[in-house]
């Protein structure tokens, strides 16, 4: 959320609630793209089931969207800086979405790499 909400998501899930990798000094500097800051935020209580059920409900919709002949979606995942928690949650969803043959997933990190 360090840029804001972004205006076209037609889902927004803030995830804030994840321990942030930014305040353990090794992990910092480095992004969600990171296997140490990944595996720090997957591994933290709550996250993957939190993961577990928004996929869950995007499949849902995506059925509904499919029937409605709606072809696009925008997903939107925050946190404070978009650096740390948004990034490896985003990338995993993505990653589970991406396993349905039904599904084209296009993954981007908007803030990634701003300063």
């Amino acid at each position: 959320f360090k840029y804001g909400v972004p205006m076209d998501a037609n889902f927004m899930a803030d995830v804030r609630f994840v321990p942030n990798p930014h305040w353990v000094p090794e992990l910092r500097p480095l992004t969600g793209q990171d296997h140490d800051v990944s595996q720090y935020v997957l591994q933290a209580e709550g996250t993957t089931t939190f993961i577990e059920h928004y996929v869950g409900a995007l499949e849902s919709v995506f059925d509904g969207y499919r029937r409605e002949r709606k072809h696009y979606a925008t997903i939107a995942i925050g946190c404070t800086g978009g650096k740390h928690r948004s990034v490896a949650i985003a990338t995993e969803v993505a990653r589970r979405l991406d396993q349905n043959p039904d599904l084209k997933v296009v993954l981007s990190h908007r803030d990634l790499g701003r300063e």
